[in-house]
């Protein structure tokens, strides 16, 4: 798990304790999801490359920096909508594309069925969001894709990971960076993360049964 970056910064232990309580409504699950991937994507855009520019504050002229990377955020569909908005608000620059993949849950392999991207894959880095890597099947699959329409410096971001799913997508992209906030134990016999924090998506959109 070379590739495997935890962000284990206290704020980021605190919101995740809040998203795994299941007392936690989804109004106040959307709210902290959102602050907790603006606390992520600092430590996820730690090797943005910079440029030096000139500025003139009130007193004098000094130098200060521009990010000059081209960023795109790919959430996979729903779950990884949640992701975005915190994203945003770090990275207002940051254009989005969107990839909707669905897991059978008898196969648990995925499914796609939506692929909107922006052009110029290629110049820019890529940062696919979604809150759960369990079996990394759908990971695995969301890279394959974007790779096949050109990207080439990809980062995955999840909220918790399997074991399991970090194993699927070290070994189909061993060149893709995995940024998590907690490496949990497991996967139930449904693909499940143990212990989790649910169903993302469900628990943000409030359609759990």
């Amino acid at each position: 798990m070379r590739n495997l970056i935890i962000i284990d910064h206290p704020l980021v232990k605190r919101d995740l304790t809040l998203l795994r309580d299941r007392r936690t409504p989804s109004n106040l699950f959307r709210a902290i999801l959102r602050r907790m991937a603006s606390l992520m994507a600092y430590s996820v855009t730690a090797d943005l490359r910079v440029q030096q520019i000139s500025v003139t504050t009130p007193l004098e002229r000094t130098r200060g920096y521009t990010v000059t990377d081209s960023i795109i955020l790919v959430p996979i569909l729903r779950a990884g909508l949640g992701l975005v908005g915190g994203f945003v608000e770090v990275l207002p620059d940051a254009r989005v594309g969107h990839i909707g993949l669905y897991r059978d849950e008898e196969t648990l392999t995925p499914v796609d069925y939506y692929l909107k991207l922006p052009e110029r894959l290629n110049k820019a880095l890529v940062i696919l969001l979604d809150p759960m890597l369990a079996t990394g099947g759908s990971a695995a699959a969301a890279v394959t894709f974007l790779k096949k329409k050109g990207a080439r410096k990809i980062l995955f971001v999840s909220l918790v990971a399997a074991p399991e799913g970090v194993r699927t997508l070290s070994k189909a992209h061993p060149d893709v960076k995995i940024y998590t906030c907690a490496l949990d134990r497991q996967l139930n016999s449904r693909g499940y993360i143990l212990p989790g924090l649910g169903d993302a998506g469900d628990r943000m959109f409030g359609t759990a049964e």
